[in-house]
C-alpha cells in the first residue's frame, strides 16, 4: 500500500503522525493503489475548511484514491467529511490507533459505514509509541493529551477529551529507543503538558518529576518543551533550566495580557500572572528564546483592552509572537456572545501585534551575532535554515559537509538574513567552528 499523510496543525498533530506511519508501515497489507490519510486540525473553522479543499484537490488529480480522514477535525466536525463524497473513511481521534484494521477492512470489503467515532472522553489510552516522523531529526513526543480548562473560545476538549497522561516507565523506554535510532533532541509535547501527572506512581509525579527523570536517566543531549501557562512556571520547574540538557527555549500560551479579557476567555490567570512570568524566564534564563500566543479581537476585547495588551507585550521581555485573529468556533461558548469584534478590526489588530513582533524578532536576531551557538544539523531544511539552535534560533550553516547532518556542532553567528519574504522573519547565518579553536 502506499501511503501519504498530509499533517496539519499542532506539535501533538506531528507526534501523531510518527504513529500513524508506524502502524501503517508495519501492518499487514495488500497494494491497494495511492492512500492518503489527512491528519486534521480543529482549532478554527477554516481548519477544517482546508482539509475540505486539499480533499477536493487529491480526487480531482487522481479520482481512484483513497481518502482517509482522521484527527481532531474529524472527531468534531465529523458531518464535514461524512456527506463529502471525496473522503472515503472518517476515523476520529477516539478510533485513531485503529487506523491499519480499519483501512485493511475497507480494501477487503468488509466495512457497512464510513464513519468510526465514539465519545472522545471515555477515551483513556494515548497511543504511546509514536513521535518519529519519517527522515526527521528531532522527534516529538507526546507525554499528555486532552484538556480540562475549556476555555470559552476553544473546541480541543471536545477533539481530544479528557486530560491524561503517559506514565514515567512508558516514557523512558520510548526516549532510549529514539536515542538508539539516532534521535538528538526530543520535544515534550501535549495538549496541556503543564497537567501532566503520573497516575501509576503513588506520588503522582508532575511534569517536574518527568523532566528531571529524563535527564536523570536518559542519554539525549537535548531536550525542549512545549506550551506553558504563566502559572505553570514554578521556581521549581524554571531552576531545572539550569541543566544544559534542556533547552533554553519556553512557548508561552498567554492569549491575552488584559484580565478582563483573560476571565471571558476563562484563562487562569491575569495581568500579573503574564507579566510576572515573563520576567521570571528573563532573570532565571537569561537569553532564552521565549514565543508567545496572542489572540486579538476575542468578542469583549474593546480596543482599551487591546492596547493594553499591546502596552504590557512591548514593555515586557520576549522573543516572538504568533498572532491569532479571533476566530468564531462552532461549538464553544465564545461564539455564542453577542458582543463582536468586526473582522476588518481583528486584522488591523493582527497588524499591529505582528509589527512589533518582527521588531522585537529583529533586534534580538541583531544580539546573536558574534554568539557561539550549539546548533543540531536537521536532515531537511526549514524556512532556509538547516540547523536549529540549543537555544531554538534557526540557523543557515555555510558551507555545512553533508555527513554532520543529525549532528550537534558549534556554530559562530556571523549574519542575519530577513531579505526572503516568504521566510517570514529571516534566519541566523553561521560558520562551524573548529573545536580545536
Amino acid at each position: 500500500m502506499k501511503y501519504q499523510i498530509h499533517t496539519f496543525g499542532c506539535k501533538v498533530n506531528t507526534y501523531d503522525t510518527g504513529l500513524i506511519q508506524k502502524n501503517l508501515s508495519s501492518a499487514p497489507q495488500e497494494p491497494q493503489g495511492q492512500v492518503h490519510v489527512l491528519n486534521t486540525c480543529a482549532v478554527t473553522q477554516e481548519a477544517t475548511k482546508e482539509a475540505v479543499r486539499l480533499i477536493r484537490r487529491i480526487k480531482s488529480k487522481d479520482p481512484f484514491a483513497t481518502i482517509v480522514v482522521t484527527g481532531c477535525a474529524a472527531q468534531v466536525d465529523t458531518g464535514a467529511f461524512e456527506n463529502l463524497p471525496g473522503a472515503d473513511l472518517v476515523v476520529a481521534n477516539s478510533h485513531k490507533g485503529l487506523l491499519p484494521q480499519i483501512i485493511n477492512q475497507h480494501f477487503k470489503g468488509e466495512l457497512k459505514e464510513k464513519v468510526f467515532k465514539s465519545n472522545i472522553f471515555r477515551k483513556e489510552d494515548l497511543e504511546a509509541g509514536g513521535g518519529l516522523e519519517e527522515s526527521h531529526t528531532r522527534s516529538f513526543l507526546k507525554i499528555q493529551d486532552g484538556c480540562n480548562s475549556f476555555c470559552t473560545y476553544c473546541i480541543i476538549p471536545y477533539a481530544r477529551g479528557k486530560s491524561r497522561s503517559i506514565p514515567i516507565r512508558e516514557l523512558m523506554n520510548r526516549i532510549n529507543e529514539l536515542y538508539d535510532q539516532g534521535i538528538r533532541e526530543v520535544v515534550l509535547t501535549g495538549v496541556h503538558i503543564g497537567d501532566y501527572q503520573d497516575e501509576t506512581r503513588k506520588e503522582k509525579n508532575a511534569l517536574e518529576d518527568l523532566i528531571e527523570m529524563c535527564l536523570k536517566y536518559t542519554q539525549v543531549p537535548r531536550f525542549r518543551l512545549t506550551s506553558f501557562e504563566p502559572p505553570e512556571l514554578n521556581d521549581r520547574l524554571l531552576d531545572l533550566f539550569q541543566n544544559p540538557r534542556l533547552c533554553p527555549h519556553f512557548h508561552m500560551s498567554i492569549q491575552s495580557a488584559e484580565t478582563k479579557v483573560l476571565q471571558d476567555m476563562k484563562r487562569k490567570y491575569n495581568q500579573t500572572d503574564v507579566i510576572q512570568s515573563l520576567h521570571k524566564i528573563s532573570q532565571k534564563v537569561p537569553n532564552a528564546f521565549v514565543g508567545m500566543d496572542v489572540i486579538v479581537g476575542f468578542p469583549t476585547e474593546t480596543e482599551e483592552s487591546f492596547n493594553e495588551t499591546y502596552r504590557v507585550l512591548s514593555e515586557a521581555p520576549w522573543t516572538k509572537l504568533h498572532v491569532f485573529p479571533y476566530s468564531e468556533r462552532q461549538g464553544t461558548r465564545a461564539a455564542l456572545m453577542t458582543e463582536t469584534v468586526p473582522h476588518q478590526e481583528r486584522k488591523a489588530r493582527a497588524q499591529r501585534l505582528r509589527e512589533l513582533s518582527l521588531h522585537r524578532y529583529q533586534s534580538e536576531a541583531l544580539r546573536q551575532i558574534g554568539k557561539v551557538k550549539r546548533c543540531l544539523v536537521l536532515n531537511k531544511e526549514a524556512k532556509g535554515a538547516n540547523s536549529i539552535a540549543h537555544d531554538f534560533w534557526p540557523v543557515k550553516i555555510k558551507d555545512l559537509p553533508q555527513d554532520l547532518k543529525g549532528q550537534e556542532i558549534s556554530v559562530v553567528i556571523e549574519n542575519y538574513d530577513h531579505s526572503n519574504a516568504q521566510l517570514f522573519e529571516g534566519f541566523l547565518v553561521g560558520s562551524v567552528r573548529s573545536e580545536l579553536q
